[in-house]
């Protein structure tokens, strides 16, 4: 059933005086007598989804020009596996270090920050000129993700003004897997047809940003009760309450294993049509992985009947093939597999997130819900990276299709943890 977003200081009067209060004020019902508090709560709830599908298309833009940045700075495969790791560490820091601090002082007063790392990295890139740079710009990148997807995936939660249960969920994932089919395809073509094709999407999308971060003054704030600057607590920790610690295995691992093959996708991919099916153009690349993300977005928004614990075994369900058919894509130099694979992983992709986004939703407590909603994130982005880092240690070492062959294997078997945690721990709808 969907948390309300209203809550009795009363009631809340024996946790920490300090804890942050949901507003009153954000107590909007698809049953609210005031149509403008409804319009408000509503044309709120758009700008947020619209920041977090922004700044996912950030997170990926530059994989579509991995391959152009390697040709003019002449870096190896293992060094655009670092690259990646950096933005790994900007994700790890942002939702270890900060997860909480939406929380603390307000949903806009995080949001605004995370904007502004992303801003910077930006720039980063357009100033860019060696791999230091590179380097740089994805740390920032992956601290202003990791900021924004916890902070507005909380707002959006307590915006919802629907009875629909998990619609909250929906709209977050949805909203994440848009930005992610934006941003390739956007680089991409810009790459492939327009001037400066390391610079211009970057320039473009600084204004974007610059947009967004004006709008988000439009907004209601959810949380009341805010600390100040001598109040913050920003010491690092996995904040999950004790009594939803094992109805959180089953969302979080589904989440890691999910997130492992997307990160394949925007890591990887490029060169893997480079390499093995001589498809070198950006747009290419960056259509591919758009493919997969605006699959899995339109597999959120359809299935909206199908409860989080059958989408999530759906999702499961569909991963290994996706999996094997991509190692059958480079086995057989074949495009129409490659396709038919990005099919099945957005399908999967986006059961497996939406699905787990809405146990997380519904189990987390209000007054926590940035901080568990982060802890969530930390293993999304974990599966994100980790596997994406040993496939190009493991390609460096042994070739890309054992490693690719490895990968598949791997995920294929932590596919099945999800299951076995549901089924003991009870995932109920």
């Amino acid at each position: 059933m969907k948390q309300s977003t209203h809550w009795n200081t009363h009631e809340l009067g024996q946790n920490d005086d300090r804890e942050p209060r949901l507003s009153g004020d954000m107590k909007w019902s698809s049953a609210s007598d005031d149509p403008r508090r409804r319009r408000g709560a509503i044309f709120g709830l758009t700008l947020v989804a619209i920041q977090l599908g922004l700044m996912f298309v950030g997170a990926l833009m530059p994989t579509p020009l991995y391959p152009l940045f390697r040709q003019a700075f002449g870096f190896s495969g293992i060094v655009l596996t670092l690259i990646y790791a950096a933005y790994v560490l900007g994700n790890l820091f942002s939702l270890l270090l900060l997860g909480r601090l939406a929380d603390q002082i307000g949903r806009r007063n995080a949001s605004l920050p995370a904007i502004g790392f992303g801003i910077a990295s930006a720039a980063v890139f357009v100033a860019a000129d060696s791999t230091a740079w590179l380097f740089a710009a994805r740390l920032l990148s992956g601290v202003a993700t990791g900021l924004a997807a916890a902070t507005a995936t909380a707002w959006i939660a307590e915006l919802y003004s629907g009875r629909t249960e998990g619609a909250a969920a929906r709209i977050a994932s949805a909203a994440n897997y848009f930005g992610c089919a934006a941003g390739p395809l956007f680089a991409g073509l810009l790459a492939q047809f327009a001037v400066w094709p390391l610079r211009l999407c970057f320039l473009v999308y600084l204004v974007l940003l610059g947009f967004v971060a004006g709008s988000l003054f439009l907004v209601p704030e959810t949380v009341s009760r805010r600390r100040g600057l001598a109040e913050l607590t920003l010491k690092p920790r996995i904040g999950v309450p004790a009594h939803i610690r094992l109805q959180f295995v089953a969302p979080a691992v589904t989440g890691f294993a999910t997130f492992a093959l997307i990160g394949f996708y925007g890591a990887l991919l490029p060169n893997l049509l480079a390499s093995s099916l001589h498809q070198s153009a950006p747009a290419m690349a960056g259509a591919v992985v758009c493919a997969l993300f605006l699959v899995g977005a339109v597999s959120i928004l359809s299935t909206g009947r199908l409860q989080s614990q059958a989408a999530m075994m759906s999702g499961l369900a569909l991963l290994p093939p996706s999996l094997w058919l991509l190692v059958s894509a480079q086995l057989a130099q074949s495009m129409p597999i490659l396709l038919l694979a990005t099919a099945l992983g957005g399908i999967s992709g986006g059961f497996g997130y939406r699905c787990s986004l809405e146990v997380i939703n519904r189990i987390a407590p209000a007054e926590r819900r940035s901080e568990v909603v982060s802890s969530y994130m930390v293993t999304l982005f974990a599966g994100n990276s980790m596997p994406v880092i040993g496939i190009g240690v493991l390609s460096a070492a042994t070739g890309p299709l054992i490693a690719h062959t490895v990968f598949a294997a791997l995920t294929t078997i932590l596919a099945g943890l999800p299951a076995l945690a549901g089924a003991k721990y009870g995932l109920k709808e």
